[in-house]
């Protein structure tokens, strides 16, 4: 319950105030906040160590800080997105690639979307729906169900339909054999039957939803990525499709393709470290 009034109230200034006096309260509270998470701090500073071993603490410690700081004004952006339209996306949010989406879905098997926990995902996601794509995603529910609700109504006031994790297997098929495009968050295993892949040389368990439903249904994985700019504003950018032959092993066509977007995690969180929003140790090992 405290989560979801610290939500509302997050909610009525980042819609009441102007953009940039909510991200600067947003950057206070961040700041305070950051003081004293002691335990999200050292999990940072441990995923930061994994990826970066030769940086000192000092630029750890920045970049830790602009993770923080990075993730607030993400929660403003997410908290405000009743007032994103059309004319918003013109302005502030540059779109690369987009044609490799619309190359994928001419095919007529869908598009598999395939994104990590880094710069806007859900801003990301409403750019699509209301550029004129029927768009899913599959999200995990929250605990508290009014935190999920209210979530969930962010989310399809612009389009975009959610799918929650646990009845996500058929409705997925579903919207993929219908020639849609479905969104997953692909660098965080939640049901402990993963994949096992290196990511930054480390054993990393991997979910192997979008692999084995594109697979089973013959749709295209390609990976997007919603990334902050210096001046507040956004690029949306697509990567090349994940363009796979299977062999007919479906344990290694399934570690082949989740390799193939790995990779493009790897290179997009070396590139933008301070927008990966993992709060938690990412790596037992470490």
């Amino acid at each position: 319950m405290l989560n979801y009034i610290l939500y509302r109230i997050g909610q009525f200034l980042s819609l009441c105030l102007p953009l940039k006096l909510a991200y600067g309260i947003a950057l206070f509270v961040s700041d305070l906040y950051y003081f004293f998470a002691v335990k999200d701090r050292k999990a940072t500073k441990e995923n930061l160590k994994a990826i970066f071993p030769d940086k000192t603490d000092r630029e750890i410690r920045k970049i830790r800080i602009r993770i923080s700081r990075n993730f607030a004004k993400y929660l403003v952006d997410f908290f405000r997105f009743s007032k994103i339209d059309t004319e918003y996306i013109k302005k502030n949010i540059r779109i690369e690639n987009i044609h490799y989406l619309d190359d994928v879905l001419s095919r007529g098997k869908g598009a598999i979307i395939v994104t990590a926990h880094l710069g806007n995902w859900e801003l990301g996601g409403v750019v699509i729906a209301l550029s004129g794509y029927p768009f899913w995603a599959v999200a995990l529910p929250h605990k508290d169900k009014k935190v999920d609700d209210f979530f969930r109504t962010q989310r399809e006031i612009k389009g975009v339909r959610v799918i929650p994790v646990g009845r996500a297997v058929r409705q997925s098929l579903e919207i993929l054999r219908a020639n849609k495009a479905l969104a997953l968050v692909g660098d965080r295993d939640f049901s402990e039957k993963g994949l096992v892949l290196n990511f930054f040389g480390k054993p990393t368990v991997f979910p192997q939803g979008p692999a084995a439903l594109s697979l089973k249904t013959g749709a295209t994985i390609i990976t997007g990525f919603m990334m902050r700019n210096p001046d507040d504003s956004f690029t949306l950018r697509f990567e090349k499709p994940l363009d796979f032959v299977p062999t007919g092993d479906r344990e290694k066509d399934s570690i082949s393709l989740t390799a193939g977007y790995k990779n493009i995690f790897e290179e997009y969180i070396r590139k933008y470290p301070d927008q990966w929003y993992v709060f938690r140790k990412f790596w037992k090992d470490n």
